[in-house]
């Protein structure tokens, strides 16, 4: 996914709905966060769009769904959390889905379909952005089989496209 098939800035008349629309989405002001009239910039790798809004890579497109990059904090930290073992780390940062056994503790509550951000146990850094394939009700007694699909992790082909441009920035 490293490689750039077109860069271009959004067009002032798609700004504003496209912020609002993301807003609505993920119930997060977007406006309070980047300005009035921020900077959007569209990068198109492979199979994804990237959107950087105000030089920071915020939201990615990818398969008909958007979700925030794990370098958008402002809107991961808002996110329901669970905290995996240590041993669940290299699994998951190679593509695995989150197993029940994994998970450590729960933070707010999500419903199935909900985007859930996994967290190590020991430090407490985001390593994942998943889709919950439970709710988190669910979720508590369980102790096998996938619970969350992950979509999005440290080293994958997302992080490393936007992990080359801003190396190319600097």
């Amino acid at each position: 996914m490293g490689a750039i098939k077109r860069r271009y800035m959004m067009r002032e008349s798609e700004k504003k709905g496209f912020l609002k629309e993301i807003s609505k989405i993920f119930n997060i002001d977007l406006e309070t966060i980047f300005g009035y009239k921020p900077k959007i910039e569209i990068i198109e790798v492979d199979k994804a769009k990237i959107f950087v809004v105000n030089d920071k890579p915020i939201l990615v497109e990818f398969k008909d769904t958007i979700m925030p990059t794990l370098l958008f904090d402002d809107l991961i930290n808002r996110l329901p959390k669970v905290v995996v073992d240590m041993g669940a780390v290299p699994h998951i940062c190679n593509g695995a889905d989150i197993m029940a056994p994994g998970i450590v503790r729960i933070h707010g509550e999500f419903r199935e379909g909900d985007l859930v951000l996994v967290l190590d146990e020991k430090y407490g850094k985001a390593i994942a952005i998943a889709k919950a394939m439970l709710s988190s009700g669910n979720l508590i007694d369980l102790r096998r089989g996938k619970v969350l699909k992950n979509i999005h992790y440290v080293g994958d082909s997302i992080w490393k496209a936007i992990d080359a441009l801003w190396k190319r920035k600097s």
